[in-house]
């Protein structure tokens, strides 16, 4: 079967929740990737229980007539921290506090071996349960994280940045073997 992980759009600036909207630029890019996945037969559509993936999800899933699972399983980790500034920002404006957030995400004072298990969990019942499908999985950039490592034998950490509505391609074989297809594919973004 053939996993998609899409990350969700940029969202809006929040000093008040961890849960906000997209931004106008993230609704764009919902719809580029929609646009870029529309040719692709895909069987099922999930989501995050978090806004910016739903409405990163939602141009596609009407666009195929899907219906959207969502799925607490893959939220993003610091989903309770009460804030959301997008990464770039962050690590634009205040290099520390990006630090501390990337390192915490490594291991450094989070539990991101319990966040990879839970996400690694969620994959797997989806991966068994869509035997020969193709599903597609709007996410977060930490649950790309984790479930890469995961399919490379690597610790669970934050290696990579995937950029915004990134699709991210695994083939998942019923012998439980899983393989990278592609990753951080963003061409639907080009103007």
């Amino acid at each position: 079967m053939e996993l998609l992980l899409i990350r969700h759009g940029l969202p809006e600036r929040s000093a008040v929740t961890s849960d906000p909207p997209l931004c106008d630029e993230g609704h764009d890019q919902a719809r580029r990737v929609a646009d870029w996945l529309a040719r692709e037969r895909v069987d099922a559509v999930f989501s995050s229980t978090m806004k910016r993936a739903i409405q990163t999800a939602e141009p596609f899933a009407a666009r195929g007539g899907h219906a959207i699972t969502t799925h607490d399983g893959i939220v993003e980790f610091d989903r309770d921290s009460g804030v959301y500034t997008p990464m770039e920002e962050l690590k634009r404006e205040n290099y520390e506090a990006w630090k501390k957030f990337v390192d915490r995400g490594r291991g450094a004072g989070g539990d991101i071996e319990g966040f990879q298990a839970k996400v690694v969990a969620t994959l797997e019942a989806i991966v068994e349960a869509h035997s020969g499908k193709t599903v597609a999985v709007f996410c977060h950039g930490g649950v790309i994280n984790v479930w890469t490592a995961h399919v490379l034998g690597m610790a669970p950490k934050l290696f990579f940045e995937p950029g915004y509505t990134s699709v991210h391609r695994y083939l998942c074989a019923r012998t439980g073997q899983r393989n990278i297809v592609a990753l951080n594919e963003r061409a639907h973004l080009r103007d």
